[in-house]
């Protein structure tokens, strides 16, 4: 008898880590406001999911982080992510979430999602800028739709900003060159060190003249809003 024909549906599933939620004060205003807007184990598995979608596919996605554990306590800032190749650490600043209470759930998930992205993504063998690291798990946050209202695409001197600056800046790339062009330039960080010349490789462009592009088409975009 013939082998069995192979299923069309047979990509394998994304890799789901074991999940730990640690919580230093149930007191604290942030947790109440926390555990009213969320449900911590699918919001992390949202964030994987999400940072998965953007970054790979079923057949590149990383396997190899087995724990996420997401470390709720009062400290200054926002979030910040720790721990080793294996086991990842999320510490998210309960001052923080209680500050926004007005629209915690999106924001809630949209710091996880920054925060998940860099349990995942690829950095040059760390020698990628920080902008650029920061910039890539923005992108994501991004394009998933959790935009917090102070957002806006913005240019300057520099397109390694980080954060929201660096993000819009990767959204235009993916843009203008297709989706999966981000995907492209996270697995050029895989197993080799950072070069701006990665930009020419996934983009066409070297990064000043896609910035300098980019620029100019917000200066046109907002010089034609002024004459509405």
């Amino acid at each position: 008898m013939p082998p069995p024909a192979k299923k069309l549906n047979s990509l394998p599933h994304w890799h789901i880590p074991n999940f730990v939620l640690r919580v230093e004060n149930l007191d604290h205003e942030g947790a109440t406001v926390f555990f009213d807007n969320v449900k911590p184990k699918e919001a992390l598995k949202l964030a994987v999911e999400t940072s998965y979608t953007w970054l790979y596919t079923p057949l590149t996605a990383p396997r190899h982080v087995e724990t996420i554990t997401l470390v709720l306590r009062s400290f200054d800032g926002v979030a910040y992510t720790s721990g080793t190749h294996v086991d990842k650490e999320i510490h998210f600043s309960l001052d923080y979430i209680a500050g926004s209470a007005v629209r915690a759930k999106d924001e809630i998930q949209g710091v996880l999602v920054h925060e998940v992205v860099h349990c995942y993504q690829y950095n040059g063998l760390d020698t990628c800028p920080g902008g650029l690291i920061e910039g890539i798990a923005d992108f994501v946050r991004l394009n998933a739709g959790y935009v917090p209202p102070h957002w806006k695409p913005a240019g300057g001197d520099k397109w390694d900003k980080g954060y929201d600056t660096t993000a819009y800046f990767l959204d235009w790339i993916e843009q203008r060159c297709g989706r999966g062009t981000i995907r492209k330039l996270n697995a050029f960080l895989k197993d080799r060190k950072y070069d701006t010349k990665v930009f020419l490789a996934v983009a066409g462009d070297s990064v000043d003249v896609l910035w300098n592009t980019y620029c100019q088409e917000l200066k046109k975009h907002d010089g034609q809003k002024g004459q509405v």
